[in-house]
C-alpha cells in the first residue's frame, strides 16, 4: 500500500518526517505490524538523506511507535500501542505542558474534580475488598507522622491511583493518568508547605468509608471538599511565593 505523506521544510527534518509517520499511523494509513519502506525508500520519497530519516525513524522508536527487526525479512514495523505505553506517553505530554505553562492549576483542579468524582460514583458499585485494601493500605502509611514529603506525595498518588483503579474501568483509567499521574505530584509540589497532611487523611478515610457502603455520592461530595481544599492551598502557597520573591533585595532576585 502507498502511503502518502506532505511536503516538509529543511529546518526540523527529522521532526517533521517522524511526525508525517506518526500521522500516517494514528490515522491508519499505516497498519499494526507493517513494514515501512527502506530508509533509502523513504529518503527518497522525502528528499532527504539517510542520516536524517535514521534520525527521524529513532524518534518514533523511542515512542514505541515502530519496532526493528534485523534478518533478510526485517526491517521497520508499525507498534501495536498498549494502554501502558499509551499512559506513560500521556503523563509524559500532560506533565510538559503543565510546566510550560499551557495547562493551569485550576484546570487541573477542575479536570481532576469532575473525573476522579465519576470515578468514586462507578467504583462505589464495581469495587472489590481488594480495592478497600488497597487504599486502606495507603491511609496507614500515610499516618506515619515520620514520613518525609516525598514520600506523602508518593503514598498520596498510590492512594488516588487505587481509587481511580477501582472503577475497574480502562478509559477513565486512562483519562485519569494525566491528573494522577503526571499532574498530581505537580499539585503536591505546590501546597506541601500549607496543606495539613491530617486533612488530607482525613479526606482519604472517608472516601473508602463511602465506598465500603457503596455511597458513591458520598464520596464523590469527599472528593469535591478535597479538591476545595487543595485549590485554597494553591492559593495560600501562590501568595507565599509572591511575598518571598517581594522581599528580597534586588541583588537576590536575580
Amino acid at each position: 500500500m502507498t502511503v502518502n505523506y506532505n511536503a516538509v521544510s529543511k529546518e526540523t527534518f527529522p521532526h517533521q518526517i517522524a511526525r508525517e509517520i506518526r500521522g500516517a499511523i494514528i490515522e491508519g494509513r499505516l497498519k499494526v505490524d507493517q513494514r515501512l519502506p527502506s530508509e533509502e525508500e523513504l529518503a527518497a520519497k522525502f528528499k532527504v538523506s539517510r542520516p536524517t530519516i535514521r534520525e527521524a525513524l529513532k524518534r518514533l522508536a523511542a515512542q514505541n511507535l515502530i519496532r526493528s527487526r534485523r534478518g533478510p525479512l526485517g526491517g521497520n514495523f508499525v507498534n501495536g500501542p498498549t494502554l501502558a505505553d499509551a499512559k506513560d506517553n500521556l503523563a509524559a505530554v500532560a506533565t510538559m505542558l503543565v510546566s510550560v505553562g499551557d495547562i493551569s492549576i485550576e484546570a487541573i483542579t477542575q479536570a481532576r474534580m469532575e473525573l476522579e468524582s465519576m470515578c468514586a460514583r462507578i467504583a462505589a458499585v464495581a469495587r472489590t475488598e481488594r480495592d478497600l485494601e488497597r487504599m486502606s493500605a495507603e491511609i496507614e502509611v500515610q499516618r506515619n507522622i515520620g514520613l518525609t514529603d516525598v514520600e506523602f506525595c508518593a503514598t498520596d498518588i498510590r492512594f488516588h491511583r487505587a481509587l481511580v483503579e477501582a472503577a475497574h474501568n480502562e478509559l477513565l483509567s486512562f483519562l485519569m493518568t494525566a491528573a494522577v499521574e503526571a499532574l498530581q505530584p505537580i499539585s503536591n509540589l505546590i501546597t506541601f508547605r500549607t496543606r495539613d497532611r491530617r486533612e488530607i487523611v482525613g479526606h482519604h478515610q472517608q472516601m473508602v468509608d463511602f465506598l465500603a457502603r457503596r455511597d458513591g455520592e458520598g464520596a464523590a461530595a469527599v472528593i469535591v471538599d478535597q479538591s476545595r481544599y487543595l485549590a485554597d492551598h494553591y492559593s495560600k502557597a501562590a501568595a507565599a511565593r509572591i511575598a518571598r520573591e517581594a522581599s528580597q533585595s534586588p541583588s537576590e532576585a536575580v
